[in-house]
């Protein structure tokens, strides 16, 4: 990881996220459970990379054009702008990548709320606001980030028993893998994680979890996470499973059949 990190002349945080380039996750191999990559697929990413022309975009995103660099690539240059200055304001994205504002201070937000959330991972004494004091983050920058920090603890805390339900309705025969929970973040201040129920056989397309009311079904495989605050009501596919917001994960199952039943 570092020595990758070294050959591109980034930080190892974003080869975290330069990894997950498909080329890169293809090339990857383990040894003595250490991930590696090869040389050579290291420097042909290296050579396909947008960054460095990018950065030489002045004046941010003309009007009435699309971004100039491809969507999947803002968070990994949006973190090698973060590593060479932890001041960097949206503005200065916007003019580096020539992307939209709203683009960069999203990558920003992103970025700056995970490094705060590792940070008080490796010291739970910290607040957010302390922890992005000490990775030199402005305090006027970072509102949001420290909100969604919080909110990626919270998540980070429940994955596991997120995890064991996905288990539980995989046993049930209602996936046909045992899929991770998706989760997300809506307004960065509440974590929502959907399971999506493959099997024609399962009592619904999907089951979300919300961490303000727990279980409930959705009618639609593909977008199975509403949009805004405002809860779906019940009916036409939709009920709220009982039994608190985080019931075992064999009851959940069993609420499941019954509303199947």
């Amino acid at each position: 990881r570092r020595e990758c990190a070294a050959l591109l002349g980034v930080a190892p945080n974003s080869w975290d996220i330069y990894k997950k380039d498909p080329a890169l996750a293809e090339a990857r191999t383990e040894a003595g459970g250490v991930d590696h990559w090869p040389r050579r697929a290291v420097k042909t990413f290296q050579a396909s990379r947008p960054g460095r022309g990018a950065a030489a975009i002045r004046g941010g995103r003309p009007e009435r054009t699309g971004d100039q660099v491809p969507r999947d690539q803002v968070p990994a240059l949006t973190a090698e702008l973060l590593d060479a200055d932890p001041a960097t304001s949206a503005a200065t994205v916007t003019d580096r990548l020539g992307v939209h504002r709203d683009t960069a201070q999203d990558a920003l937000t992103r970025l700056r709320a995970e490094r705060i959330a590792d940070r008080i991972e490796a010291d739970p004494s910290l607040t957010p606001a302390e922890a992005a004091a000490q990775l030199g983050y402005p305090a006027g920058q970072v509102r949001r980030a420290t909100t969604r920090a919080g909110t990626i603890l919270r998540a980070r805390h429940a994955a596991p028993y997120l995890a064991g339900v996905a288990a539980a309705v995989h046993r049930a025969g209602w996936t046909a893998q045992e899929a991770v929970p998706d989760v997300q973040f809506p307004g960065d201040d509440r974590v929502v994680a959907a399971l999506v129920l493959d099997n024609d056989r399962a009592p619904a397309p999907a089951v979300v979890w919300d961490e303000r009311y727990g279980w409930r079904t959705a009618t639609s495989r593909r977008h199975p996470i509403t949009k805004g605050a405002v809860l779906p009501s019940e009916g036409g596919g939709v009920r709220y499973l009982t039994g608190g917001i985080t019931p075992p994960p064999g009851d959940v199952v069993a609420a499941l059949t019954t509303a199947d039943a």
